[in-house]
């Protein structure tokens, strides 16, 4: 990545909507993780060009509840830095382990890996029943979510 990113927590009503709906298409379930989590942008020369969600789900255990990088600056370096950020603010506020949920194939599900979370979950039929529209990925449908764990400890 050839621009520096940096990286700040803010308030629920400063995220960009646009971004949230391009990573979970559901204003719905965007607007519910909104009201517990922490709130992150990424910006380049003062543009949001990323952000992400975090949330405590139990002790020691945090979630990560969205991540999206604008268009024109993914496969750049965005969302692994972004990624990284969220690992450490969530070790920082005392997590021993990450937690995310992502369809069972496709581009996200081996960025996750790539940054060392490994499946442990299947929760079948996720996106049939907790979606009103069908959500494709690749021209495939999606049906179950792959709960995906990174042990921070």
């Amino acid at each position: 990545m050839r621009e520096h990113i940096q990286i700040r927590e803010t308030v629920a009503a400063e995220m960009p909507r646009d971004l949230l709906l391009q990573a979970d298409p559901s204003t719905a379930r965007v607007n519910a993780c909104l009201h517990n989590a922490r709130c992150f942008v990424g910006e380049i020369d003062a543009d949001i060009v990323g952000v992400y969600l975090l949330q405590a789900t139990a002790p020691e255990v945090w979630e990560l509840m969205n991540i999206s990088v604008h268009a024109a600056f993914q496969m750049q370096g965005v969302g692994s830095a972004m990624l990284r950020h969220a690992i450490a603010t969530a070790g920082a506020a005392g997590a021993i382990r990450l937690e995310v949920g992502t369809g069972s194939f496709g581009y996200q599900l081996g960025f996750y890996q790539r940054h060392g979370f490994r499946v442990t979950a299947i929760a079948q039929d996720f996106f049939l029943t907790h979606y009103d529209e069908p959500i494709h990925e690749d021209g495939i449908q999606l049906k179950d979510m792959l709960r995906l764990t990174l042990e921070l400890r």
